[in-house]
Protein backbone atom coordinates (compact mmCIF):
# COMPACT_ATOMS: atom_id res chain seq x y z
CA UNK A 1 0.00 0.00 0.00
CA UNK A 2 1.33 3.44 -0.95
CA UNK A 3 2.20 5.88 1.81
CA UNK A 4 1.27 9.55 1.99
CA UNK A 5 4.06 10.92 -0.25
CA UNK A 6 3.38 8.30 -2.92
CA UNK A 7 -0.36 8.89 -2.76
CA UNK A 8 0.17 12.65 -3.09
CA UNK A 9 2.41 12.11 -6.10
CA UNK A 10 -0.05 9.66 -7.63
CA UNK A 11 -2.91 12.15 -7.24
CA UNK A 12 -0.80 14.94 -8.77
CA UNK A 13 0.16 12.84 -11.80
CA UNK A 14 -3.41 11.67 -12.38
CA UNK A 15 -4.74 15.23 -12.03
CA UNK A 16 -2.16 16.60 -14.44
CA UNK A 17 -3.17 14.02 -17.05
CA UNK A 18 -6.79 15.19 -16.89
CA UNK A 19 -5.78 18.86 -17.06
CA UNK A 20 -3.40 18.21 -19.97
CA UNK A 21 -6.20 16.45 -21.84
CA UNK A 22 -8.45 19.46 -21.28
CA UNK A 23 -5.76 21.76 -22.68
CA UNK A 24 -5.26 19.45 -25.67
CA UNK A 25 -8.98 19.71 -26.34
CA UNK A 26 -8.73 23.50 -26.33
CA UNK A 27 -5.79 23.42 -28.74
CA UNK A 28 -7.70 21.14 -31.09
CA UNK A 29 -10.58 23.63 -31.29
CA UNK A 30 -9.86 26.29 -33.91
CA UNK A 31 -12.13 28.76 -32.10
CA UNK A 32 -9.83 28.94 -29.08
CA UNK A 33 -6.95 31.46 -29.44
CA UNK A 34 -3.60 29.70 -29.10
CA UNK A 35 -2.11 32.41 -26.87
CA UNK A 36 -5.03 32.06 -24.47
CA UNK A 37 -4.42 28.31 -24.25
CA UNK A 38 -0.70 28.95 -23.65
CA UNK A 39 -1.49 31.37 -20.83
CA UNK A 40 -3.97 28.89 -19.36
CA UNK A 41 -1.34 26.16 -19.45
CA UNK A 42 1.08 28.54 -17.72
CA UNK A 43 -1.42 28.90 -14.87
CA UNK A 44 -2.60 25.30 -14.76
CA UNK A 45 0.56 23.25 -15.27
CA UNK A 46 3.04 25.46 -13.45
CA UNK A 47 3.72 23.11 -10.54
CA UNK A 48 1.89 22.86 -7.26
CA UNK A 49 1.21 19.94 -4.96
CA UNK A 50 -2.33 19.26 -6.24
CA UNK A 51 -3.38 19.02 -2.60
CA UNK A 52 -7.08 19.68 -3.18
CA UNK A 53 -7.38 16.93 -5.82
CA UNK A 54 -5.51 14.62 -3.44
CA UNK A 55 -8.13 15.33 -0.76
CA UNK A 56 -10.99 14.59 -3.15
CA UNK A 57 -9.39 11.33 -4.27
CA UNK A 58 -8.50 10.12 -0.78
CA UNK A 59 -11.87 11.07 0.72
CA UNK A 60 -13.61 9.20 -2.10
CA UNK A 61 -11.40 6.16 -1.57
CA UNK A 62 -12.14 6.24 2.15
CA UNK A 63 -15.84 6.07 1.29
CA UNK A 64 -15.42 3.25 -1.22
CA UNK A 65 -15.63 5.41 -4.34
CA UNK A 66 -13.97 4.74 -7.71
CA UNK A 67 -10.77 6.59 -8.59
CA UNK A 68 -11.47 7.80 -12.16
CA UNK A 69 -14.45 10.04 -11.27
CA UNK A 70 -12.63 11.26 -8.18
CA UNK A 71 -9.65 12.32 -10.29
CA UNK A 72 -11.97 14.25 -12.62
CA UNK A 73 -13.61 16.01 -9.66
CA UNK A 74 -10.16 16.70 -8.19
CA UNK A 75 -9.09 18.25 -11.50
CA UNK A 76 -12.15 20.51 -11.33
CA UNK A 77 -11.09 21.67 -7.87
CA UNK A 78 -7.57 22.32 -9.16
CA UNK A 79 -8.88 24.37 -12.09
CA UNK A 80 -10.98 26.44 -9.68
CA UNK A 81 -8.00 26.87 -7.35
CA UNK A 82 -5.74 27.91 -10.25
CA UNK A 83 -8.29 30.55 -11.31
CA UNK A 84 -8.24 31.97 -7.78
CA UNK A 85 -4.44 32.22 -7.81
CA UNK A 86 -4.35 33.96 -11.20
CA UNK A 87 -6.83 36.58 -10.03
CA UNK A 88 -5.29 36.83 -6.54
CA UNK A 89 -1.94 37.77 -8.11
CA UNK A 90 -3.36 40.65 -10.16
CA UNK A 91 -2.24 44.24 -9.37
CA UNK A 92 -5.74 45.14 -8.13
CA UNK A 93 -5.60 42.26 -5.64
CA UNK A 94 -2.37 41.03 -3.97
CA UNK A 95 -0.12 42.38 -6.77
CA UNK A 96 2.38 39.49 -6.95
CA UNK A 97 4.98 39.06 -9.67
CA UNK A 98 6.00 35.48 -8.81
CA UNK A 99 4.02 32.30 -8.24
CA UNK A 100 5.61 28.86 -7.75
CA UNK A 101 9.01 30.26 -8.65
CA UNK A 102 8.10 31.84 -11.99
CA UNK A 103 6.31 34.95 -13.32
CA UNK A 104 2.62 35.20 -12.59
CA UNK A 105 0.26 35.06 -15.57
CA UNK A 106 -0.24 38.82 -15.80
CA UNK A 107 3.56 39.26 -15.84
CA UNK A 108 4.26 36.47 -18.33
CA UNK A 109 1.41 37.69 -20.58
CA UNK A 110 -0.71 40.73 -19.62
CA UNK A 111 -3.46 41.70 -17.21
CA UNK A 112 -6.38 41.29 -19.61
CA UNK A 113 -5.18 37.84 -20.60
CA UNK A 114 -4.76 36.88 -16.93
CA UNK A 115 -8.33 37.94 -16.16
CA UNK A 116 -9.65 35.87 -19.07
CA UNK A 117 -7.51 32.88 -18.07
CA UNK A 118 -9.07 32.98 -14.61
CA UNK A 119 -12.56 33.28 -16.08
CA UNK A 120 -11.89 30.33 -18.37
CA UNK A 121 -10.48 28.18 -15.58
CA UNK A 122 -13.56 28.77 -13.45
CA UNK A 123 -15.75 27.65 -16.35
CA UNK A 124 -13.48 24.62 -16.95
CA UNK A 125 -13.95 23.55 -13.33
CA UNK A 126 -17.71 23.25 -13.81
CA UNK A 127 -17.27 21.57 -17.19
CA UNK A 128 -15.06 18.89 -15.61
CA UNK A 129 -17.27 18.30 -12.58
CA UNK A 130 -20.40 17.76 -14.69
CA UNK A 131 -18.88 15.56 -17.43
CA UNK A 132 -18.02 11.84 -17.62
CA UNK A 133 -16.57 9.97 -15.85
CA UNK A 134 -18.38 11.86 -13.06
CA UNK A 135 -21.78 10.14 -12.69
CA UNK A 136 -24.65 12.32 -13.87
CA UNK A 137 -26.48 11.95 -10.56
CA UNK A 138 -23.46 13.29 -8.67
CA UNK A 139 -22.60 16.14 -11.05
CA UNK A 140 -25.35 18.50 -9.90
CA UNK A 141 -24.72 18.19 -6.13
CA UNK A 142 -20.97 18.46 -6.68
CA UNK A 143 -21.33 21.53 -8.89
CA UNK A 144 -23.54 23.18 -6.26
CA UNK A 145 -21.02 22.38 -3.52
CA UNK A 146 -18.18 23.86 -5.57
CA UNK A 147 -20.23 26.93 -6.49
CA UNK A 148 -21.26 27.71 -2.91
CA UNK A 149 -17.82 27.20 -1.39
CA UNK A 150 -16.01 29.17 -4.09
CA UNK A 151 -18.49 32.05 -4.26
CA UNK A 152 -19.75 34.91 -2.11
CA UNK A 153 -20.26 32.70 0.95
CA UNK A 154 -16.85 31.08 0.53
CA UNK A 155 -13.65 31.87 -1.34
CA UNK A 156 -14.72 35.06 -3.14
CA UNK A 157 -16.26 36.54 0.00
CA UNK A 158 -13.14 35.59 1.94
CA UNK A 159 -10.90 37.24 -0.63
CA UNK A 160 -12.93 40.45 -0.32
CA UNK A 161 -12.52 40.30 3.45
CA UNK A 162 -8.78 39.68 3.00
CA UNK A 163 -8.38 42.80 0.87
CA UNK A 164 -9.81 44.74 3.80
CA UNK A 165 -8.12 42.74 6.58
CA UNK A 166 -6.15 45.52 8.26
CA UNK A 167 -7.32 45.95 11.85
CA UNK A 168 -9.40 42.78 12.08
CA UNK A 169 -9.67 41.07 15.46
CA UNK A 170 -8.99 37.35 15.90
CA UNK A 171 -12.59 36.31 15.24
CA UNK A 172 -12.65 38.39 12.05
CA UNK A 173 -9.40 36.86 10.84
CA UNK A 174 -10.64 33.33 11.49
CA UNK A 175 -13.87 34.01 9.59
CA UNK A 176 -11.98 35.49 6.66
CA UNK A 177 -9.51 32.61 6.47
CA UNK A 178 -12.20 29.95 6.84
CA UNK A 179 -13.84 31.47 3.77
CA UNK A 180 -10.84 32.38 1.62
CA UNK A 181 -8.71 29.26 2.13
CA UNK A 182 -10.67 26.84 4.25
CA UNK A 183 -13.87 26.67 2.20
CA UNK A 184 -12.34 25.03 -0.88
CA UNK A 185 -10.25 22.60 1.18
CA UNK A 186 -13.28 21.65 3.27
CA UNK A 187 -15.34 21.22 0.10
CA UNK A 188 -12.67 18.98 -1.46
CA UNK A 189 -12.95 16.56 1.47
CA UNK A 190 -16.74 16.70 1.39
CA UNK A 191 -16.79 16.19 -2.39
CA UNK A 192 -15.15 12.79 -2.04
CA UNK A 193 -18.01 11.72 0.24
CA UNK A 194 -20.68 13.19 -2.05
CA UNK A 195 -19.20 11.48 -5.11
CA UNK A 196 -19.15 8.13 -3.30
CA UNK A 197 -22.72 8.36 -2.04
CA UNK A 198 -21.67 8.41 1.62
CA UNK A 199 -24.27 9.05 4.31
CA UNK A 200 -24.83 12.47 5.87
CA UNK A 201 -22.80 11.69 8.99
CA UNK A 202 -19.76 10.64 6.97
CA UNK A 203 -20.09 13.67 4.74
CA UNK A 204 -20.24 15.96 7.80
CA UNK A 205 -17.25 14.24 9.41
CA UNK A 206 -15.06 14.66 6.32
CA UNK A 207 -16.19 18.27 5.99
CA UNK A 208 -15.17 18.88 9.62
CA UNK A 209 -11.79 17.27 8.93
CA UNK A 210 -11.41 19.53 5.89
CA UNK A 211 -12.30 22.63 7.88
CA UNK A 212 -9.54 21.85 10.38
CA UNK A 213 -6.83 21.26 7.81
CA UNK A 214 -8.02 24.32 5.91
CA UNK A 215 -7.37 26.35 9.05
CA UNK A 216 -3.99 24.68 9.41
CA UNK A 217 -3.10 25.31 5.77
CA UNK A 218 -3.66 29.07 6.10
CA UNK A 219 -1.92 29.21 9.46
CA UNK A 220 1.16 27.50 8.00
CA UNK A 221 1.02 29.86 5.01
CA UNK A 222 0.99 32.90 7.30
CA UNK A 223 3.94 31.50 9.26
CA UNK A 224 5.86 30.98 6.02
CA UNK A 225 5.23 34.62 5.11
CA UNK A 226 6.98 35.54 8.38
CA UNK A 227 9.67 32.87 8.60
CA UNK A 228 10.11 31.47 5.09
CA UNK A 229 12.13 32.59 2.10
CA UNK A 230 11.14 33.33 -1.47
CA UNK A 231 13.26 30.36 -2.56
CA UNK A 232 11.27 28.01 -0.31
CA UNK A 233 7.82 29.35 -1.09
CA UNK A 234 8.25 30.32 -4.74
CA UNK A 235 6.63 33.70 -4.07
CA UNK A 236 7.27 36.98 -2.28
CA UNK A 237 7.38 36.75 1.52
CA UNK A 238 6.99 39.37 4.26
CA UNK A 239 4.22 41.14 2.37
CA UNK A 240 1.60 40.83 5.13
CA UNK A 241 3.81 42.54 7.71
CA UNK A 242 4.83 45.20 5.18
CA UNK A 243 1.24 46.41 4.79
CA UNK A 244 0.14 45.68 8.36
CA UNK A 245 -2.33 42.97 7.35
CA UNK A 246 -3.89 41.10 10.26
CA UNK A 247 -2.96 37.41 10.50
CA UNK A 248 -3.20 34.94 13.36
CA UNK A 249 0.61 34.61 13.79
CA UNK A 250 0.94 38.40 13.82
CA UNK A 251 -1.78 38.62 16.46
CA UNK A 252 -0.82 35.78 18.81
CA UNK A 253 2.84 35.25 17.84
CA UNK A 254 4.57 32.41 15.95
CA UNK A 255 5.01 30.21 19.05
CA UNK A 256 1.31 30.23 19.88
CA UNK A 257 0.47 29.79 16.20
CA UNK A 258 2.61 26.65 16.03
CA UNK A 259 0.93 25.35 19.17
CA UNK A 260 -2.43 25.84 17.45
CA UNK A 261 -1.12 23.92 14.43
CA UNK A 262 -0.27 20.99 16.70
CA UNK A 263 -3.80 21.11 18.15
CA UNK A 264 -5.26 21.08 14.64
CA UNK A 265 -3.33 17.92 13.73
CA UNK A 266 -4.71 16.13 16.80
CA UNK A 267 -8.27 17.35 16.24
CA UNK A 268 -8.19 16.43 12.54
CA UNK A 269 -6.92 12.95 13.39
CA UNK A 270 -9.71 12.55 15.94
CA UNK A 271 -12.32 13.30 13.25
CA UNK A 272 -11.05 10.25 11.35
CA UNK A 273 -11.30 7.88 14.33
CA UNK A 274 -14.35 5.97 12.97
CA UNK A 275 -12.37 5.03 9.86
CA UNK A 276 -9.59 3.32 11.80
CA UNK A 277 -6.38 2.57 9.92
CA UNK A 278 -8.09 3.40 6.61
CA UNK A 279 -7.83 7.07 7.58
CA UNK A 280 -4.05 7.02 8.02
CA UNK A 281 -3.24 8.68 4.69
CA UNK A 282 -5.51 11.63 5.52
CA UNK A 283 -4.00 11.78 9.02
CA UNK A 284 -0.61 12.16 7.34
CA UNK A 285 -2.11 14.93 5.21
CA UNK A 286 -2.92 16.87 8.38
CA UNK A 287 0.69 16.53 9.55
CA UNK A 288 1.92 17.53 6.10
CA UNK A 289 -0.11 20.74 6.25
CA UNK A 290 1.35 21.65 9.63
CA UNK A 291 4.95 20.96 8.61
CA UNK A 292 5.06 22.23 5.04
CA UNK A 293 7.72 24.68 3.91
CA UNK A 294 6.21 25.79 0.60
Amino acid sequence: MMGFAERLGHAAAATDRVLAQALDGMRADSRVPGRLVDATAHALLGGGKRFRPFLVIEAAALCGGAEAPAVAVGAAFEALHAYSLVHDDLPAMDDDDMRRGRPTVHKAYDEATAILVGDGLQALAFELITSPPVPEMAGGPLARLLAVESGHRGMVGGQYRDLNAIGLDEAGIRTMQAMKTGALIRAACEAGAVLSGADAATRARLAAFGALIGEGFQLADDLLDIEGTAEETGKRVGKDAAIGKATIPALIGPVAARARLAEIVVAASDELAPFGAAGDVLREAARFVAERRN
